[in-house]
């Protein structure tokens, strides 16, 4: 697919599309969307802002308009056609978003239900009518526990970040979601799923979830570091780290920075200890209540705090436009979790930056995995990198 307009798809979606600012496609768009349309199996291995959830969103919703969906009405337990699933509150938050942008003056309605919020407001929230499900794991199993929704309709499932639900632990819950003798056999329905890297437990999932004839895209290299991002690691001992990242933002000025760190507290302690060095920073992730969680993401979006400082957990699948600067103030343990880090920045052909402070106690693990990604991604190897790889 070249261009929106080859697609074919009806009147309210081409406005839609423009309304919401699209006009070219991003690669995972222009193979992902032709596969969906044709009714196939997918499996994607694209990375966090390739723009795959409009690769999804756009064919499932199209698809339901030609089919006629009718208006879901006020009922007890509802019966959606779709249901997506992600791993984060922020990030099926998102998804939820976009969807809403896609079926405006459609009759089609989507909800979001996610943890940390009342399970009455989840409830409620999808008894006014719900066509499009987008949950998260634990959230889904509680509402189809309750029998607040119906499987039997579901003709579209979407898995969000495979991997980053294996890893924290929803491998249980997605078996669970996809075996329910209520959801129809992966004969009966259109199963997709998405990943930024591809580990062997994602593709038994992947055999396990879709059709035997399931199609496998994948753009750019499986689990590797976009191009557009300009990466320098730096070998910095722990005790050096606090001056180091001040000296670097103090040289960035106000561009948008993530910097991540390995443990919930030191996220804290390092966004207090850099408002005490009048540089404006706030603080995501697991333990802050999901309303701090919004407003922290709030004020780095609207440039208040032009510093985030986070957690993995916390950061994976945002979507936050134009993060200029990545800092990983701790590495993270895997090769994996770094190309996820400096996916925040650089995402849908912008450029960014991504600095690494280097600790040669703790972080010799990842010196061979690093250079193979630096090497890959054609940036410059420092040589002292080299000589302990």
């Amino acid at each position: 697919l070249q261009a929106f307009e080859e697609a074919n798809l009806c009147q309210t979606l081409n406005v839609n599309i423009a309304k919401a600012g699209y006009s070219k496609l991003t690669p995972v768009q222009k193979y992902s969307i032709p596969i969906i349309l044709a009714g196939r199996d997918l499996m994607a291995c694209a990375q966090t802002g390739s723009g795959k959830t409009v690769a999804f969103l756009l064919p499932i919703v199209a698809h339901m308009m030609r089919d006629g969906i009718t208006a879901t009405s006020f009922k007890e337990q509802q019966e959606p056609e779709c249901i997506i699933v992600a791993p984060t509150r922020e990030l099926i938050n998102q998804i939820f978003l976009e969807a809403r942008k896609f079926v405006y003056g459609t009759c089609v309605r989507p909800v979001v239900i996610y943890g940390g919020t009342q399970m009455g407001h989840s409830i409620r929230q999808i008894m006014q009518g719900c066509n499009i499900l987008c949950a998260t794991p634990g959230r889904l199993l509680d509402i189809i526990g309750r029998e607040k929704i119906a499987l039997h309709n579901v003709n579209y499932l979407v898995l969000d970040e495979a991997d980053r639900m294996l890893d924290m632990g929803f491998g249980v819950d997605m078996k669970k979601l996809v075996s329910h003798p209520s959801m129809p056999p992966k004969e009966k329905r259109q199963t997709l799923m998405f990943s930024a890297t591809f580990p062997e437990e994602v593709q038994r999932l992947a055999a396990e979830f879709l059709k035997s004839d399931y199609l496998f895209v994948v753009v750019g290299h499986v689990g590797g570091a976009c191009s557009d991002v300009q990466q320098n690691i730096l070998q910095v001992p722990q005790y050096s780290k606090r001056d180091k990242l001040i000296e670097i933002l103090q040289s960035i000025g106000h561009e948008r920075t993530m910097v991540f760190v390995d443990k919930k507290k030191k996220a804290d302690y390092i966004a207090a200890f850099l408002c005490q060095e009048k540089i404006a920073a706030t603080s995501i992730h697991g333990d802050r209540e999901q309303r701090e969680r919004e407003i922290a993401l709030q004020d780095f979006r609207s440039g208040k705090c032009p510093v985030l400082v986070a957690t993995s957990v916390a950061a994976r699948g945002l979507d936050i436009e134009n993060v200029q600067h990545v800092i990983n103030y701790d590495l993270p343990s895997t090769i994996e979790e770094y190309v996820h880090r400096i996916g925040r920045t650089g995402r849908c052909g912008n450029t960014g930056k991504a600095v690494c402070f280097f600790d040669n106690t703790s972080d010799g693990h990842l010196a061979q995995p690093l250079v193979k990604v630096l090497s890959d991604a054609q940036q410059e190897v420092p040589v002292w990198l080299e000589e302990i790889a």
